[in-house]
């Protein structure tokens, strides 16, 4: 019964379809095998892969991979929440962005993934009061992938950023489950306050490229912000809003716009 318990434990459909994946590629194309081999199929597990490609991006003369790795290591053991919200992210990847067709591709390839999942550990060492550490991430995260995160944020689960270019999420910006943005959104603060600031995001939610969202205001749940917007006031559950300063023009379209991905204002 104890070893059937364990076989239960062990059971990790991401990890095996990025194991898959990874294989498969290697046969496609040899060329790229010592590369996949060491970021994925020399781990024993997608915790361990991911902490080795967060430290292999952020290593630089300052801090060694190895350290990083110890440190994203250390976090994800005692939070398994990072490792389960990096898979969340896996997925959301794969079934929002269609030019993502495989499971190993955000681990591998694309910034805004791994620029999230630095982010989380750097949340974890700010939980921590390892504060310095976790700014030092906030610092090499900005520097590799050109987002900025600062530690302290609040972010959910299943986060997807699509090309992820100038990403700024300030520090008391709260961004639910199940949020879609592009590039170059900001949820930044509109002065110097010390207390809450920065937005509070619903889940479901998607930000189109350049949207701004400013100040200690809420968005609802599955709302639609349209790009290039200002958005600077509360905005209810479920709308539309476009413009500058933005304005509610319609409802979202549907039950979960982060999921479509429908970024098309229509008249109806």
């Amino acid at each position: 019964m104890e070893n059937l318990k364990n076989r239960y434990v062990q059971i990790d459909p991401v990890w095996d379809r990025l194991r898959s994946e990874a294989t498969e590629a290697i046969i496609a194309d040899p060329a790229i095998g010592g590369f996949i081999h060491t970021s994925i199929l020399q781990h024993s597990s997608f915790e361990r892969a991911l902490a080795h490609r967060i430290a292999s991006k952020l290593a630089s003369d300052e801090i060694s991979q190895q350290t990083l790795r110890d440190i994203c290591n250390e976090a994800i053991s005692d939070d398994p929440e990072v490792a389960n919200a990096a898979r969340a992210d896996v997925m959301a990847v794969v079934d929002r962005d269609p030019a993502c067709n495989r499971y190993m591709h955000p681990l591998l390839y694309f910034k805004g993934f791994l620029a999230v999942q630095s982010y989380r550990v750097s949340n974890w060492l700010w939980v921590n009061d390892k504060k310095d550490m976790a700014y030092f991430f906030q610092m090499r995260t900005s520097e590799v992938f050109g987002i900025d995160i600062h530690p302290a944020a609040k972010i959910g689960k299943g986060l997807m950023i699509d090309h992820a270019h100038s990403i700024v999420i300030g520090e008391t910006s709260v961004v639910g489950d199940n949020v879609s943005m592009l590039h170059s959104v900001t949820l930044g603060g509109t002065g110097k306050e010390d207390e809450n600031r920065h937005p509070n995001i619903g889940d479901g939610v998607l930000i189109g490229a350049g949207a701004k969202v400013l100040g200690n205001i809420k968005i609802g749940s599955c709302c639609r912000i349209a790009a290039g917007s200002v958005v600077l006031q509360e905005i209810p559950p479920k709308k539309t809003v476009a413009g500058v300063p933005a304005r509610i023009v319609g409802e979202a379209g549907c039950s979960t716009p982060s999921i479509k991905m429908d970024q098309i204002l229509s008249s109806d």
